[in-house]
C-alpha cells in the first residue's frame, strides 16, 4: 500500500502541473539546466563517495576518479551541451554543428558531433573525431526531422516512466534530463536498489526540476517499478538494464508467461516503450605490425574497457576476436594479461556476480576475503564450445578471446565484421583496432567494415565507454529492433545535436592516446584530473585548462 501510494502521489503531482496547460520555454529550460548543475556542483563531493562507499571501496582514490568521470562529469557535461543547444535554437533554426556534412562512399550522410565547440574538447581529447553515420534515404535538410518542433513547442506532452540502472550513476539522471529537455516529457524515475541512495542527493541538485513540476523520484524493489510503469497516468516508459528485466516488464515475470504472449504477440504492457540494454561487447584486433609502444596502449585499452566499474558495463568488452595466424597475437594476449594482473581486483559489489563468474568462467572459485575474484580472460574460446561467451552478457569481470580463421587480414576484417554481426549477441557497442598502415594500404575495406558493423556505435582504436560519455552522439542500440525482438534496446538517449534518424556513431581515434587516459587503472592524478575537467563543464573557461593539463601530464 506505501508503494501504490507513492507511485499514485508522485504520478498526480505531476498530472496537476500539466493540467493547466503549462509550457516549458527555451529560456525556462536554459535557466533549469544551469540551476541544476550549480545544484550538482554542490553535492558533487558527496555523490562520489556515496558511489565510492556502493562499490565498496570508500577510500579509493581510483574508484572515486571513476564515480566521477561517469557521474558528475558526464551530467555536468550533458547539461551544458544542452544548454548550448536550447539556448542556439532561440535564434538559430537548427543546432550548430561542429563541422560539414560530408557524403560517405556508400551514399550515407555523417554528421559531425564531436568534438563540440565551446567545451575545449578539441584540446581535451585530442586526436579524437566522431561523427554520426545516417540511413540512405536521410536527406541533409532533414538530419533532425520531427525532433526540432518538438523541442521548440516546449508543450508537455505526458509522464516518462524512467527506470534507472544501477550499475552507473549517471544513466539514470541524463536519460531523464533527455526526456525532460528534448522531448516535452515530465518524467518520474524509479530508482534501482543497487544504488538508490543516490535518491537523496540527486532530489537537491536536481530540485529546480522538482519545483517545476517536471520531476519526482521513487525508490524501491520490482513491486514499486510494476505499479509504475501500469499507472494509467504513464504515458511511455524507459528501460536502462537487461533483456531479461526489460522482458519481464513488458511480456511478464516468468518465462512461461513471456513466451506465451510474445506468440499470442500479446505483450502485458500496452504502452509505447524505449530502451538501452545489454550486449556481449566485441574487440575486433585487425592483424598487422604494430610497434611495441602501439601494442601496449591498445593492451591499456582493452583491459581498461574490461576492468572499469569491475566490468558491470553494459559496454564491458566481453569478447577479442583476433586472427589465428596474427604473428603478434600471443605477444599481445600476453600484455593483456600483463595489464590484467597489474590492475587491482575489485569488490564483487553488484548482485548476483559471484554466480556468474562460476557459470561463466566454468570454476568454482569463490570471492576472497575483501569480496574479490580476478579478472578472467578466456583465451582461444570458440561458439561451439562455450555458446553462452557469444549469447549472453556476463556483466562480470570475464572476457573472452576468439581466433578465427581466414586467409589474409583483409579476409580476416571481412569475416570477424560477420560473425560480430550475426554470431554474437546485441547491437549497443563495438570496437575495432586497426594497424596504421592499414587504412593507407586497405581504405576501402577499413570503410566497408565501419560500414557494416551493426552496432549503434563503434570505435575505431578506443573503448565505447568514451562514446557514453561524450553525450553529444546519441547513444542506443543499431536501429530495427522491436519488443518481441529486443535485442540491445529501442531509441536513444543523449543526442544532444538533435539527429533524428540515425544508423550509428563512428568515433575514430590514435593507436596511442596522449596525455594518458584518465580511465587507466594506472593513472597516478586520475581523481584530480577528473575534477578539473568537471570544474570546466561548471565554467568553461581557458583559465582551467593549464591546470586540467598540468594534473593529466602527471598521470
Amino acid at each position: 500500500m506505501i508503494a501504490i501510494d507513492a507511485v499514485s502521489k508522485a504520478v498526480e503531482e505531476l498530472q496537476q502541473r500539466s493540467s493547466v496547460g503549462q509550457c516549458i520555454t527555451l529560456e525556462d529550460r536554459v535557466r533549469l539546466c544551469r540551476e541544476c548543475l550549480d545544484g550538482l556542483v554542490n553535492i558533487a563531493d558527496e555523490w562520489i563517495h556515496t558511489g565510492a562507499r556502493i562499490k565498496q571501496c570508500p577510500d579509493n582514490t581510483g574508484v572515486l576518479a571513476e564515480e566521477m568521470l561517469s557521474g558528475p562529469a558526464v551530467i555536468s557535461r550533458q547539461l551544458r551541451l544542452t544548454m548550448q543547444t536550447l539556448s542556439t535554437l532561440k535564434q538559430s533554426t537548427r543546432p550548430h554543428l561542429p563541422g560539414r556534412v560530408q557524403r560517405l562512399p556508400n551514399g550515407q550522410l555523417a554528421v559531425p558531433v564531436f568534438p563540440t565547440a565551446g567545451l575545449f574538447d578539441s584540446v581535451t581529447f585530442s586526436g579524437l573525431k566522431g561523427r554520426v553515420h545516417l540511413p540512405v534515404d536521410v536527406a541533409e535538410s532533414d538530419l533532425h526531422g520531427r525532433l526540432l518542433d518538438v523541442v521548440r513547442g516546449g508543450a508537455l506532452g505526458g509522464i516518462t516512466a524512467v527506470l534507472g540502472a544501477g550499475n552507473v550513476s549517471s544513466i539514470p539522471v541524463t536519460d531523464c534530463l533527455n526526456r525532460i529537455m528534448f522531448d516535452g516529457r515530465q518524467v518520474v524515475l524509479k530508482m534501482n536498489p543497487v544504488n538508490q541512495q543516490f535518491a537523496e542527493p540527486i532530489e537537491r541538485a536536481f530540485a529546480p526540476l522538482l519545483q517545476h513540476g517536471l520531476l519526482r523520484i521513487l525508490t524501491g524493489g520490482s513491486d514499486v517499478g510494476q505499479q509504475l510503469v501500469h499507472h494509467p497516468g504513464i504515458t511511455d516508459v524507459h528501460v536502462t538494464g537487461s533483456v531479461t528485466t526489460h522482458d519481464a516488464i513488458v511480456w511478464g515475470g516468468t518465462p512461461e508467461v513471456r513466451h506465451q504472449r510474445k506468440q499470442a504477440n500479446d505483450p502485458l504492457l500496452k504502452k509505447p516503450v524505449t530502451s538501452e540494454l545489454g550486449n556481449v561487447s566485441p574487440w575486433i584486433i585487425v592483424p598487422g605490425r604494430y610497434s611495441q609502444a602501439q601494442l601496449h596502449s591498445q593492451a591499456r585499452h582493452l583491459v581498461a574497457s574490461m576492468t572499469n566499474n569491475a566490468g558491470f558495463n553494459c559496454l564491458t568488452t566481453r569478447l577479442i576476436v583476433t586472427w589465428d595466424r596474427w604473428e603478434q597475437r600471443n605477444e599481445f594476449i600476453a600484455l593483456l594479461e600483463h595489464y590484467l594482473a597489474q590492475t587491482p581486483m575489485r569488490p564483487l559489489w553488484y548482485p548476483g556476480a559471484a554466480d556468474r563468474y562460476r557459470r561463466f568462467t566454468g570454476t568454482n572459485v569463490e570471492p576472497d576475503e575483501n569480496n574479490c575474484l580476478p579478472w578472467k580472460l578466456l583465451k582461444n574460446q570458440s561458439k561451439q564450445e562455450r555458446p553462452e561467451l557469444y549469447e549472453e552478457e556476463s556483466f562480470v569481470c570475464v572476457c573472452a578471446e576468439s581466433p578465427l580463421d581466414a586467409a589474409s587480414p583483409t579476409d580476416f576484417l571481412e569475416k570477424a565484421t560477420d560473425f560480430v554481426n550475426d554470431e554474437v549477441f546485441g547491437s549497443l557497442c563495438a570496437s575495432v583496432t586497426f594497424p596504421n598502415p592499414f587504412g593507407r594500404e586497405h581504405p576501402a575495406e577499413k570503410a566497408r567494415c565501419l560500414e557494416r558493423l551493426r552496432y549503434g556505435t563503434v570505435c575505431v582504436n578506443q573503448w565505447s565507454g568514451l562514446a557514453y560519455g561524450l553525450v553529444s552522439p546519441p547513444w542506443g542500440a543499431y536501429p530495427g529492433a522491436n519488443i518481441n525482438n529486443i535485442d540491445s534496446g529501442i531509441g536513444n538517449v543523449h543526442n544532444t545535436y538533435l539527429i533524428d534518424r540515425y544508423e550509428k556513431f563512428v568515433l575514430e581515434g590514435p593507436l596511442i592516446n596522449f596525455p594518458k587516459p584518465v580511465w587507466f587503472a594506472d593513472h597516478k592524478t586520475a581523481l584530480s584530473v577528473a575534477k578539473e575537467l568537471f570544474a570546466l563543464y561548471d565554467q568553461t573557461s581557458m583559465t582551467r585548462l593549464p591546470t586540467l593539463f598540468a594534473s593529466a601530464l602527471r598521470g
